[in-house]
């Protein structure tokens, strides 16, 4: 049997995955990267995207908005802004959540608040295009 990978997803309000999985897919700044048991020592920075679990004949999609993935002999563990598992997203919430979004955009008084809307709505569009 090959040697599994302990991979941790962790957001800001708790620990959302802890288990021994073949392979994790991240969606790293600099493009995608597998990361296997064994794999070098590295930290990256994440871009919007979905990180792909293995673990023998399943795979799970999670999407994730900005964090952190840190590489080390112990395993991997993402730190991401915003977590959320595919599986459980309702396209009719998620298109909702998007025109708020950009009724949020359109009715901004400031920069900083226009830039804030902008960047929310960027998210979901990024989480939308994954499904």
């Amino acid at each position: 049997m090959a040697d599994r990978l302990t991979f941790e997803l962790v957001s800001p309000e708790r620990l959302l995955l802890s288990a021994q999985v073949d392979m994790v897919v991240v969606p790293g700044t600099e493009g995608e990267f597998g990361v296997l048991a064994g794999h070098a020592p590295l930290v990256s920075t994440l871009r919007p995207g979905v990180i792909s679990v293995h673990d023998e004949k399943t795979i799970q999609r999670i999407f994730v908005r900005g964090g952190f993935a840190e590489v080390t002999p112990a395993g991997l563990t993402v730190l991401a802004e915003e977590a959320i598992d595919l599986a459980s997203i309702d396209q009719a919430g998620l298109e909702a959540r998007i025109k708020n979004a950009e009724e949020d955009v359109a009715d901004a008084a400031s920069e900083p608040v226009r830039a804030a809307a902008q960047a929310q709505l960027d998210g979901l569009r990024a989480l939308q295009g994954s499904l």
